[in-house]
């Protein structure tokens, strides 16, 4: 016998907690039940209004639904324009190819093939990891402390983070770890180290395929490598033969202020791996940027049934005409501003706790000696209707992901709840 509707629906979070599986993460920290959203904010289905500095981890970067980017979608959708396609040539492929070359690469002077892989930031790292492999017939690539780059097996071995890596139920090989920028404290030369084990035949070190890593650990707990680093890192890559990857899955698309997070160091990667918010509208897809002379595989060596996400490409060209104004820049350059002064003004009302602020641009974070007071002022913030998430090893560090597009008031209202969320965690700690 069916049971009555007022049974079925006794709680509005019943049909997940009864059915979906335990792995579930971010609505455990964010019980709501979300029904609409449009730019930074979102409402869940009891009407209430949460500015949102998640962005669906990066994925979200022009916030939800931007009416530019949304419009261009149902026009296509409307003409019956293609929507999955594998790797076959379609106009809205091209479109996004043409507009990513024209507007991207060509400007900073990059000369990128591009290859589509499945729609995931891991798929597209496992593509480039098969690259670099098959480019130098070396088969170990050297991973960074803390560093996240996915959770199938390949990118998994690349990521630090002990509980993910242990959701693999299986020894993860092929990767040697070394020490981000930072790592050892301050005034420890982490590259050094790098350097003299590559350099001495007893370490044990072999030479790697390439070095894998983000300019701005997102996941890892918004650790930013510096400038310097960065440029001796791409130095010591070139003098030993080893090739460069950029996962900049996350730190891309304008997050760090910049479209490429590598830009203000002037890198050139022989590999970039983007996902997230290259699909514009936060819709699946992921790709491979390759030097000419790397694009060794053969047909259908890396391949997915997904790698054709036509709306994704049609959304992308869209969020790509963004950048073809110089004022975009200018204008996130502001806000990436604005965002600094005020994280660096709590950590100096915060002083006395040692809280530090972390990141670039709009990729931020805020750290504490205590390491639980991240997971408090995220508890906090939600109840004052902001969305916050914690990243590190220890959920130790408050992550500040606004949309690039959010405008100014927006941005300063969500600023001042974090203040006030802060205060409020202090208080019940």
């Amino acid at each position: 016998m069916q049971k009555p509707a007022a049974t079925l629906h006794a709680s509005p979070r019943a049909i997940f907690d009864e059915h979906e599986s335990a792995v579930r993460t971010y609505c455990r920290k964010f019980p709501a039940v979300f029904s609409r959203a449009l730019g930074h904010r979102l409402w869940d289905e009891e009407g209430r209004e949460y500015t949102d500095f998640l962005s669906g981890a990066g994925a979200l970067n022009y916030g939800h639904n931007h009416p530019v980017i949304k419009r261009q979608v149902i026009e296509y959708l409307e003409q019956d324009g293609i929507t999955h396609s594998m790797d076959l040539h379609t106009q809205a492929k091209r479109d996004f190819m043409q507009a990513l070359v024209d507007v991207i690469l060509k400007p900073r002077e990059l000369d990128y093939r591009i290859q589509f892989t499945g729609p995931t930031g891991s798929n597209a790292v496992e593509g480039a990891l098969k690259i670099v492999r098959k480019a130098t017939g070396r088969a170990s690539v050297i991973a960074f402390t803390n560093g996240f780059h996915g959770m199938s097996l390949g990118a998994l071995a690349a990521t630090g983070t002990a509980m993910k890596r242990a959701g693999a139920g299986l020894p993860l090989a092929h990767v040697t770890r070394m020490p981000f920028d930072g790592y050892f404290g301050e005034g420890r030369d982490t590259l050094e180290y790098v350097e003299a084990l590559l350099e001495d035949p007893g370490s044990g070190v072999e030479l790697p395929a390439a070095f894998i890593l983000e300019t701005v650990q997102g996941e890892g707990g918004v650790i930013a490598a510096s400038r310097g680093w960065l440029q001796r890192l791409q130095a010591l890559a070139r003098r030993k033969g080893i090739l460069l990857i950029v996962d900049d899955i996350q730190a891309g698309c304008g997050r760090t202020g910049t479209f490429f997070s590598f830009e203000d160091a002037g890198l050139v990667p022989d590999v970039v791996t983007l996902s997230k918010s290259i699909g514009g509208l936060g819709l699946p897809m992921a790709l491979v940027l390759v030097k000419p002379e790397l694009d060794v595989q053969q047909p259908g060596e890396h391949s997915g049934t997904f790698r054709g996400n036509n709306l994704a490409f049609v959304a992308a060209r869209a969020a790509l005409s963004f950048w073809a104004d110089p004022l975009f820049e200018k204008e996130l350059q502001v806000r990436c501003a604005l965002v600094d002064e005020r994280l660096r003004g709590i950590a100096r009302q915060e002083g006395a706790r040692g809280c530090t602020p972390r990141g670039r641009g709009l990729l931020r974070g805020l750290t504490w000696a205590d390491p639980g007071v991240a997971g408090r002022v995220s508890q906090a913030a939600f109840q004052r209707g902001l969305i916050a998430e914690t990243s590190g090893a220890h959920g130790h560090v408050l992550k500040v992901m606004p949309p690039l597009t959010i405008d100014i008031e927006a941005l300063q209202k969500g600023l001042d709840l974090l203040a006030d969320a802060i205060q409020a965690a202090h208080a019940t700690a």
